[in-house]
């Protein structure tokens, strides 16, 4: 090859590291970014109920647009028990809103303002979610348009217990700093996709915060669009977590160390239907291992009403197993 021919190998110096000022740079036109595309769907949501001796009480927190039509979803502690609920958008225009149906066990409400043209949110898919990922929490506490916190996911798959005394799984854990009155808000990625809805704070452990995955909210969302409420699979009974002996645990081939006993069962309900009695203990669903009432739950999220499921039950010492035909509430 000549001197003056083209080398295989390039002889120019590597390109220099970005610089922290770069970087922090970067970081900043992408949260800029963010907040410019999803902050106009933010909104405040303020409200008034009925409190003791007949007065008046007021309530705030966010929400954010999920259709152009004025579908606005924001958390269940938000609007419970509200006797009127204004909603304040970014431009300053203010509306009536109503109440289109709320899933406590989840902690989150679908509200409707009377409006069209709206900036809607565009909704992300929390199942592709990482740790570590970088997120932005926007809300629109008590007037303050786009407040704005940033921080990362801590970890996934965490459960958190509602209002109702239900598990809600899968809940998003941060590290966001959240303000008072931005529960309902939105929680965003780095592409500007909702994520997640901010539902609570863990004020005495250094500002831990979670959310409601969004595809969790999509769910319910498609539920209460089209009946009001969320369909729930149940067996009509009343459980508690009671451990097992060892010696049960190995014979039986358990996994679990303890089993769910049965303290009640509803009269003319599933379970009783079935066969269920008091003192039985629930060992598995489906053959999924059940440990706790929690578990219960959990295996029975996204039943059909109607459909058949097996119980696992061991009574008088002896492994036995029942078919449910489950009920809804």
């Amino acid at each position: 090859m000549s001197e003056t021919g083209s080398s295989l190998f390039p002889t120019g110096e590597p390109s220099a590291p970005p610089t922290d000022e770069e970087l922090l740079d970067a970081y900043s036109r992408a949260v800029v970014s963010v907040v410019e595309k999803v902050g106009p769907s933010v909104v405040n949501i303020s409200l008034q109920k009925r409190a003791q001796r007949g007065q008046m009480a007021e309530g705030a927190g966010s929400g954010f647009i999920i259709a152009p039509d004025g579908f606005v979803l924001t958390n269940n502690h938000v609007v419970e028990g509200a006797d009127a609920i204004e909603v304040g958008l970014t431009d300053g225009n203010r509306y009536p809103a109503q109440i289109v149906g709320t899933d406590p066990a989840t902690d989150l409400a679908l509200i409707r303002l009377l409006a069209n043209g709206l900036p809607a949110a565009t909704l992300g898919d929390s199942d592709r979610l990482r740790p570590g990922q970088l997120v932005i929490a926007i809300g629109n506490p008590f007037g303050f348009q786009s407040t704005v916190s940033t921080g990362v996911i801590s970890a996934l798959g965490r459960a958190l217990r509602g209002p109702s005394g239900r598990l809600i799984e899968n809940v998003i854990q941060t590290d966001v700093a959240l303000n008072p009155g931005n529960s309902g808000g939105p929680l965003v990625d780095s592409r500007g996709n909702v994520i997640g809805v901010n539902s609570a704070m863990i004020y005495m452990a250094q500002g831990i915060g979670l959310a409601i995955p969004i595809n969790t909210a999509k769910w319910v969302m498609g539920e209460l669009f089209t009946r009001g409420k969320v369909r729930r699979a149940y067996l009509g009974l009343a459980g508690q977590v009671r451990p097992i002996s060892r010696r049960a645990q190995r014979y039986f081939e358990l996994a679990q160390d303890t089993v769910v006993e049965v303290v009640s069962v509803e009269e003319s309900g599933p379970a009783r239907r079935a066969g269920l009695r008091q003192g039985d203990q629930i060992m598995a669903l489906d053959g999924q291992p059940v440990a706790t009432v929690d578990d219960v739950h959990r295996l029975l999220v996204g039943r059909q009403s109607g459909a058949q499921i097996k119980l696992t039950v061991l009574r008088d010492q002896k492994r036995i197993e029942l078919a449910v035909s489950v009920g809804e509430i």
